[in-house]
């Protein structure tokens, strides 16, 4: 099996990707089977300041720092679980040191798969009015909605002051829960969960819209891509 490198800029994400990795892989290959995994991270605290300022290729060669160790532990391939990364992932620069897969084309795939046609989208603000998904689904001919912006301002808020420290409140699920009800007046048909923290607050028992879980989502094609899949090409840099 290949060894799977997870780039991980957020901690709470990444853990439960990598919980998934290795469940995902008990599931297929029995118990305790996985691929090997290696996980590295270095704090996002300072990057924060260059999302704000949009200093993009900053933040890019931060997460390249990252990706070179996982290159030289020996990984095969990366998966970053960091939705609101893949921004500056995308940015144009020197291609990585390692291929990778791509959250938003799995998460696209996976609605386009299951017959979804406009999807919702949450994430931080950065994703909800980013253009890595719009540019994602659009490939994929699906249409995607965002919540109006006092929601949006909500569930950036949810995810930074609360989710990103640990914190799992019923109060926000509710709030989010409300915000998903929205969408789904609107004629969505699916919600992309697209921040790698969302999917430990709205579980597919408590959301009003089928969720697209864009950590599992990840996780499971990770496994697949270690256990018989061909390798990524992406390196970084636009798609499309």
């Amino acid at each position: 099996m290949r060894h799977v490198g997870i780039l991980a800029h957020s901690a709470d994400g990444a853990a439960l990707c990598f919980l998934e990795m290795v469940r995902e892989a008990s599931r297929e290959l029995g118990a305790h089977a996985h691929p090997e995994i290696t996980l590295s991270i270095l704090p996002m605290g300072p990057m924060l300041e260059c999302y704000a300022r949009n200093e993009l290729v900053a933040v890019r060669e931060y997460l390249a720092r990252t990706a070179s160790r996982l290159a030289a532990a020996g990984c095969d391939f990366f998966v970053c679980p960091d939705n609101t990364a893949h921004i500056a992932l995308e940015m144009p620069g020197e291609p990585l040191p390692l291929p990778g897969l791509h959250i938003a084309e799995i998460v696209a795939r996976c609605a386009k798969f299951e017959g979804r046609t406009c999807v919702g989208l949450l994430g931080t603000a950065w994703t909800m009015e980013g253009p890595v998904y719009p540019a994602a689904f659009a490939r994929a001919d699906l249409d995607v909605r965002t919540p109006e912006s006092d929601d949006r301002r909500l569930v950036d808020g949810v995810i930074f002051n609360e989710l990103c420290q640990g914190l799992v409140t019923n109060e926000a699920r509710a709030a989010l829960v409300r915000v998903l009800e929205a969408l789904r007046n609107t004629g969505c048909d699916a919600v992309a969960l697209s921040c790698t923290e969302l999917p430990l607050l709205i579980t597919p028992n408590v959301s009003p819209l089928p969720t697209l879980d864009s950590t599992r989502l990840l996780a499971r094609a990770a496994v697949a891509t270690a256990v018989a899949g061909a390798l990524p090409t992406w390196r970084g840099g636009p798609l499309g």
